[in-house]
């Protein structure tokens, strides 16, 4: 274990206090004097569970997480580079490359990070996921190939042992992913059958060596019964952004939360909204300090991005995964509860894709795109990378790649690309990273699926994605459906995974602000003498939150395509009568928007298709933002009009703040500034208990069906909304146990961020099936068929 302890002690930061961390315990910009302790080599990032950052409150909460400029124009940060050369002697002692001269050389058995499980799809009554692991030490050469031990592990098996051929223990050989003289990834493609109860399976992977004593070496992991749906994970913002006083918030205690309730009622998914890792650190202490202190923006626009610089950001987006993938207590839940993630920005750098045009098509940034993708595909899907990412030394005359980087297949295997059905792929390469966007959509079970929207791949200031990806997206969609509707097992629920909210306050006062000429002045202050720093980001020179209200749905540069989005949902959900719910996070808060049909159309939410819940849910390990933020969000909850059909605003779902703690002011119940994470299940038909979107009466008996209108959305609109928060009965026990079919839904909000234990205070609500009644008048119904026009 001498080489793992090597490893995370270069990552791990002093003990001792920092003496010039913000008095701010909630700020994403470091101050000039953190980045001189940084400098003087007390910044190193910390071991996951920990990290560091410093910017006024609300530029905060909107991730803007900035270097302040400083006069020196040359670097001085403290990274080291490492050298292809030296990567390939010095990791031994890290963790990553096995071995040294006093340990013998890698043997393939050492494994630094993982087993990592995935979910991929459901097909013809199996159920496909994969386990991924990272050993030490590779190449072209193969050192040795492990293989995986799958086992049924319920006691039903043990009492009848002929009920699945998979009764008895079944072995997968691994698949090389990728090799290079650092570390192997191997992947397992594992299935099982999906039977008429819910199976536990554990998997082991013999041989090998783990090294990390928390990893247990047999894992589990649960299948649904074949006419039940999936008990759903949902969690976004899994890391600290740079400058985060950690110590302040414990870690990262939710994910003992997450173990806790999944001992309880096993979880069979969890989904990923994009920051499941933070990897802004690399221009702090990172092979990016050098650019980052470059003062002029034109400067930093034209820095290369050769080779060598390649192969440093390379190894750290390599290391920073391996240490935050494989630790305590994120590791245990992600060898247990299978994944589908979308990535954000974070997974890149922060604000990656809302820059402007420009200064987003410079080497650096269209390199550390294409290093992020690479370990992006790896780690969270499984996926073979490309055979070479971007450098600025190997271009063509126009300034392309000519074709895979040599320099980079030294050593080094790659596999085959190799896609699953469940994916989604973009028609055209992304415009900063230059590899094709991957959305996907998968059944989690009997009467639910999902489709996630890769959000960021093609993401400028302003788009989201291109019109012909909505196009695909949508046809894929109703594909699908027709399917399911064709197959006798229709989808009831349709669970939409966004890496930002959609149904958000709006910012617009901000914007207008930020854009407005009175900022001329100030800019050129700053740019001649440095006034105003704390208010331009270090990238681009722009006005700093900027890019961040850039990333959001709500904001100006997006309202067509937000408003083509959702109309193009709405038509879906017509068409086929399932409800559509949305999974957001990013703003690190917790939040429920609905969309619903303005209250004068006078039709029922049970019947309404325009009626989506937007679950925000953000996040499971950054800090949250300060109490004046969520209330100000809180005072600008509106009623909007999407259109002339369709209002949206946040339910008041806080009836109270988390335990006895005071986090929100008086008037504020839309916007709780709390790390949470949230559940999903359906009141599944086949349940005992029969009720109404969920609510179950004291002695047990169903209350009658009840269907109203409320005067607007600052009021309960059905009956699933009734007493919503702490005392609906998602947020208790009796969370998904009724049979109306209805969706209940749960946000677990952290009462104490100083508790190890992660403690929680739950708050639910129910969200209707939909019973969709085509309107008789021509007049109103739904525009059909201009989806794909409506989002383009």
């Amino acid at each position: 274990m001498a080489s793992q302890r090597s490893a995370d002690a270069q990552y791990d930061d002093d003990t001792e206090h920092n003496p010039h961390a913000s008095a701010s315990r909630w700020r994403h910009q470091e101050s000039s004097a953190y980045r001189r302790h940084a400098g003087n080599g007390h910044g190193q990032a910390r071991d996951p569970v920990s990290t560091e950052t410093t910017t006024g409150d609300l530029a905060t909460f909107l991730n803007a997480s900035r270097v302040e400029p400083t006069g020196d124009t040359n670097g001085g940060g403290n990274f080291q580079p490492i050298t292809v050369a030296a990567v390939q002697s010095s990791d031994r002692e890290e963790g990553s490359g096995g071995g040294g001269s006093s340990t013998p050389p890698p043997d393939g058995k050492e494994i630094v990070c993982g087993p990592l499980l995935n979910y991929r799809r459901m097909e013809q009554d199996r159920w496909y996921g994969s386990v991924l692991i990272v050993a030490t030490g590779g190449g072209k050469d193969i050192l040795y190939q492990p293989s995986l031990v799958l086992r049924r592990a319920d006691e039903a098996a043990a009492r009848h042992p002929d009920t699945t051929s998979a009764a008895g223990e079944a072995q997968f050989q691994a698949q090389r992913l990728y090799s290079d003289p650092r570390n192997t990834f191997w992947a397992f493609e594992i299935d099982v059958p999906i039977e008429a109860r819910e199976v536990r399976y554990e998997y082991e992977i013999p041989d090998v060596r783990y090294s990390r004593d928390h990893k247990p070496r047999v894992n589990n992991f649960f299948v649904p019964a074949a006419d039940e749906s999936m008990r759903v994970m949902f969690h976004s913002c899994n890391g600290f952004s740079v400058g985060t006083d950690e110590e302040a918030f414990s870690g990262a205690p939710l994910w003992r939360d997450v173990m806790r309730k999944h001992e309880r009622a096993p979880f069979h998914v969890m989904l990923g909204g994009g920051d499941q890792i933070y990897n802004d650190g690399i221009r702090v202490n990172g092979p990016l300090r050098p650019w980052t202190d470059i003062r002029n923006p034109k400067k930093r626009s034209e820095y290369p991005f050769p080779e060598k610089l390649r192969a440093e950001c390379d190894d750290y987006y390599l290391k920073n995964y391996i240490r935050w993938y494989n630790s305590a207590p994120f590791a245990l839940a992600n060898g247990q509860i299978p994944q589908v993630n979308i990535w954000d920005d974070h997974d890149i750098i922060d604000g990656f894709g809302s820059y402007v045009d420009s200064f987003m098509r410079c080497d650096v940034f269209r390199g550390i795109g294409g290093t992020a993708h690479k370990y992006y595909l790896l780690f969270q899907h499984h996926l073979p990378p490309p055979l070479s990412t971007y450098t600025s030394d190997h271009l063509d005359a126009n300034g392309d790649s000519p074709g895979p980087d040599p320099n980079q297949l030294v050593n080094t295997f790659v596999a085959d690309p190799k896609l699953g059905a469940q994916y989604i792929r973009g028609t055209k390469p992304g415009p900063y990273v230059a590899e094709h966007s991957l959305s996907l959509y998968t059944r989690l079970g009997a009467r639910m699926a999902m489709l996630g929207i890769d959000a960021r791949t093609e993401r400028t200031r302003r788009q989201v994605n291109y019109p012909e990806t909505y196009e695909i997206i949508f046809e894929r969609l109703r594909r699908e459906l027709s399917e399911a509707v064709s197959s006798g097992r229709p989808i009831k629920h349709l669970i939409l995974l966004l890496g930002i909210p959609i149904a958000y306050p709006r910012l617009t006062w901000l914007e207008n602000i930020l854009r407005s000429p009175i900022i001329g002045p100030i800019k050129f202050l700053h740019r001649r003498f440095g006034v105003g720093g704390g208010l331009f980001n270090q990238f681009d020179g722009s006005v700093d939150l900027l890019d961040d209200l850039d990333d959001h749905y709500t904001a100006k540069t997006h309202k067509v395509e937000r408003r083509g989005l959702v109309e193009g949902l709405q038509q879906v959900a017509a068409e086929f009568s399932v409800r559509v719910t949305i999974l957001g996070g990013d703003v690190h808060l917790a939040a429920l928007g609905r969309f619903y049909s303005n209250p004068k159309l006078k039709l029922a939410a049970e019947k309404d298709n325009r009626y989506m819940a937007n679950i925000v849910s953000s996040a499971i390990v950054n800090k949250p933002p300060p109490q004046a933020v969520a209330n100000l969000l809180a005072r600008r909850n509106k009623i909007h009009h999407l259109n002339g059909q369709t209002d949206e605003t946040l339910l008041d779902l806080f009836d109270k703040d988390p335990g006895e703690s005071n986090k929100t002011a008086d008037h504020n119940h839309c916007t709780m500034p709390s790390r949470n994470y949230a559940m999903l299940t359906e009141n599944s038909p086949n349940n005992v208990t029969r009720g109404t979107n969920g609510e179950v009466s004291a002695d047990g008996e169903a209350p009658e069906a009840q269907s109203f209108i409320g005067k607007d959305g600052h009021s309960e609109i059905h009956q699933g909304e009734i007493h919503a928060g702490t005392k609906h009965k998602s947020a208790s026990d009796a969370h998904g146990r009724g049979s109306d079919g209805s969706l209940d839904i749960r946000i677990n909000v952290e009462i104490d961020q100083h508790s190890a234990e992660g403690q929680t205070q739950a708050y639910g609500l129910s969200v209707p099936l939909l019973h969709y009644e085509r309107p008789a008048t021509p007049g109103s119904r739904p525009m059909t068929g201009q989806s794909t026009q409506a989002v383009a």
